[in-house]
Order: structure tokens, then C-alpha cells, then sequence
């Protein structure tokens, strides 16, 4: 079969490369210069699947009013005049019960452990060096974020996952580039969790799809998708992003994995998402020495910022703000970032010159992803992972392919397909 992938973040690489394996005809359409310039260039880089929960969670609302005032927020919510955004809180706001987030808790992390053992898979196949390292630290700087943190852990332990409670000293002696004058109460160690360079990850393994033969177009816009076009099953239509010469290429499936851009492709095809671009901030500084740099990821509680060593690199990444579209950077979550480093590790990079990005997570209001078919034959779905995509990616790309094969998913899909809002 002749597959066409549109989107070549690391949900569209990963589905391309696992639909080469499987024999068929790929081309992998992106609209930047080449892969993962997008949602998935700046991430946190954290692959930690005990953790992959939704937002939409049992006081969180009340967070969000707590937040509203405070100038170095994590969670931000600047809806404006914009009746999408509004729409789309109600339907978050809809699934903050217990029952629901449960539920849809359950289906984010069956997806994420699968993608962890499907990432680990590909790493020993293809002899993948990403930058990875094991090992997470979640830190607390005060007694009550240790005390906040006991429904994390039971969920935690719930799960099997690997996990133990530190004091601060413990936490010092794991990871000796903690500062000591930081405020530090204790940590949670997950000795499983791990961290990559996810757009490393995504040219790499977008090289080796290249080599199984995927024709990987870049700089082409799809304009529009067409189904029951001729001979074939859809037809996409593009526009090269420098010259704007167009082309329409015919193909038996098509896989829409565009991130926040797949909302409007499927509209004009009759399928109607709550997609909405969740902002979200990152820093990367170039280390000055070993000597304080950290060996593992760890994570601020207080301010939900994660600091992941990347080689010679520091990524500082956190805050999510729902309602404002533009991307543009907001001096205060930028703030906030060089607050959070500084105070870990203060001479671990050179923060003042550290490169600022934004961007957006293609977010649904209920949490997990969608994938798989649709009701057109040969129209196929791999979105909406928010900001948990690089621990989802893998494990998302083998499903839909093996879905296109006409092969049962390794997974339960209860709840990942489009079917969630059809009956809704």
C-alpha cells in the first residue's frame, strides 16, 4: 500500500518508520525544513509512563484559580474573547471527576508502557544514541509538596512502578550537583523513568526510515485531503513552502499526525475535534563544566519545571498556558525557567545565554491521544498527545501501522480511537 504521513514531528517519524517495516510505500509530508521542528523540539525530553496522566484531574480547577494570581505560575489560563478556548475549558472542566480521570488515566499510561517497551526495542535494533538517560528525580522543597504528593505515589505504586521516597540527603547523595543552598525537603526517585533528545531521536530515525526507502518531503504544506479521488482511496494536496508550486499525490491511507494543524485538515473533511494548542516553555544552555552539571532529569514540584541534561546541553522546560494562540514568548515563564535553574544548579550552564522557545501541544480536553481509523476509508488518526508525545510516540506510530496492515494492535484501543467522541 502507498501511505502518506502528514506531519513529520516524532508521532508522524515514528509512524512513517513503522509502516517502512511493515512494507508499505511511505512518504512523510512536513511543512518545516525537516523533522521534529515543532512541538517536538523543545520538550522536557522526559519519557516517565508512571507519570503520563491527564490534566484534566480532581482539583485542578482549584489550582487554576490559585494560579491565576501568581507571577510564576506553572499553569496558565488566558482565554480572552476566544469561544474556542472557552469551549474547550468546559469540556476539561467536564472531565476533572474521579471516575473520569481514572479512566482516562488507565488509557494514557496502557499506551505509554507500550511505547517505553517499543522504544526500547528500537533502541537495541537500530543501536539508537539519542542522548538517553535513566533515572528521574521529582524534588520537593517543602514538606507539603511531600504530603501533596502521596496520590502520585500510590498511583505509582499502583502501577509497579519503581519508585522510592528521599530525604534531602538521600536526594543530595544521588545527584551531588544539587545545590546546598537550594530549599530541598526530600525527592521521589523513579530509577526506571528516562530522558532523550527527542528531535535527535526523530532525524535519526527519520534517516533511517530515509535509507528503508520513505520519501521524506519538506517544506510541503498539505492544502487539503480529498477522499474517493479516482483511482485512489484519498488524495493530498501540497504547497511547497518556498516556491508554492502545488502537487497532489494519490494514496491508499493517509495518517494525519499534524499536531495542532490536524484540527482544521479534518474539519473540512467533516470530522469536528476539541483540539487546542496548550503553550508550553523551554530553555536550552550550553553546560560550562562537568563538575555541576546533573547527571539525571529532575523535576521542581513547586514550579513543575524539569531540567534534563541533553550532551553538552541543559534543557529547562515547563508552564502550559491554554487561550492564547500567538506563539510568542512570555517574559514571565521565561522567568520562571531561569528562577527554577539557577536555583538547582546555578553554575551548571551559561542560562544568560540559553536559547528561549515556545510552542504547541496539541491537547485534548479529555487527555489521551487518538488513533486509528475514521469513518473514511483509509483516513487514519495518530494526534492529540499533548504534552506527553515523546513518551507516547513509539508505541502510537507501531499501533497505527499495524492498524493500516489490517494486523490487531498489540494494546487494548478501548478508549484511543475516535469512537470516545462519537458517543459523546
Amino acid at each position: 500500500m502507498k501511505v502518506i504521513v502528514i506531519g513529520g514531528g516524532i508521532i508522524g517519524t515514528c509512524s512513517a518508520y513503522y509502516l517502512a517495516q511493515a512494507g508499505h510505500e511511505v512518504v512523510l509530508l512536513e511543512r518545516n525544513s525537516t523533522v521534529a521542528q515543532e512541538s517536538s523540539f523543545g520538550n522536557a525530553g522526559v519519557i516517565a509512563p508512571g507519570y503520563v496522566t491527564p490534566w484534566a484531574a480532581p482539583g485542578m480547577p482549584r489550582k487554576l484559580l490559585g494560579y491565576m494570581f501568581s507571577s510564576t505560575s506553572p499553569l496558565v489560563f488566558r482565554p480572552g474573547l476566544s469561544a474556542g478556548s472557552w469551549r474547550w475549558a468546559l469540556r476539561w472542566l467536564g472531565q476533572c471527576r474521579l471516575e473520569r480521570y481514572r479512566r482516562n488515566r488507565s488509557r494514557m499510561q496502557r499506551l505509554a508502557f507500550y511505547s517505553q517497551t517499543c522504544l526500547h526495542d528500537l533502541r537495541e535494533q537500530l543501536e539508537l544514541d539519542y542522548e538517553q538517560t535513566r533515572g528521574y528525580l521529582q524534588l520537593f522543597r517543602t514538606e507539603r509538596d511531600i504530603r501533596l504528593s502521596e496520590p502520585g505515589r500510590a498511583m505509582l505504586a499502583e502501577n509497579g512502578v519503581a519508585h522510592k521516597l528521599l530525604s534531602a540527603q538521600e536526594c543530595r547523595t544521588l545527584e551531588p550537583a544539587l545545590s546546598p543552598d537550594a530549599p530541598l525537603a526530600g525527592g521521589l526517585h523513579l530509577p526506571n523513568d528516562e530522558t532523550g533528545n527527542c528531535p535527535l531521536f526523530a532525524k535519526r530515525l527519520a534517516q533511517i526510515a530515509r535509507n528503508m526507502g520513505v520519501a521524506i518531503e519538506c517544506e510541503s504544506r498539505v492544502a487539503a485531503i480529498q477522499p474517493h479521488v479516482g483511482k485512489h482511496r484519498m488524495q493530498v494536496q501540497t504547497q511547497h513552502a518556498t516556491t508554492g508550486q502545488t502537487a497532489i499525490q494519490g494514496a491508499d491511507a493517509v495518517v494525519v499526525a499534524a499536531g495542532v494543524a490536524s484540527a482544521e485538515l479534518l474539519a473540512s473533511l467533516g470530522i469536528r475535534l476539541p483540539l487546542w494548542p496548550i503553550k508550553g516553555y523551554s530553555l536550552t544552555a550550553t553546560v560550562r563544566g562537568e563538575l555541576f552539571v546533573p547527571r539525571i532529569a529532575v523535576m521542581d514540584e513547586s514550579y513543575k519545571v524539569a531540567i534534563t541534561p541533553q550532551g553538552n546541553r541543559l534543557r529547562i522546560a515547563g508552564t502550559a498556558e491554554l487561550g492564547d494562540r500567538q506563539l510568542v514568548l512570555r517574559q514571565s515563564a521565561i522567568n520562571t525557567l531561569h528562577k527554577v535553574a539557577a536555583d538547582w544548579f546555578p553554575g551548571a550552564a551559561r542560562y544568560h545565554e540559553a536559547r528561549a522557545w515556545v510552542g504547541a501541544r496539541p491537547m485534548l480536553p479529555d487527555g489521551p491521544p487518538l488513533l486509528g481509523p475514521t469513518h473514511l476509508p483509509g483516513l487514519f488518526l495518530n494526534l492529540g498527545h499533548g504534552s506527553t508525545g515523546w513518551a507516547m510516540a513509539c508505541g502510537s506510530g507501531k499501533v497505527v501501522a499495524d492498524l493500516i496492515s489490517g494486523r490487531a494492535s498489540d494494546i487494548d484501543l478501548d478508549g484511543l480511537t475516535l469512537a470516545r467522541y462519537q458517543r459523546t
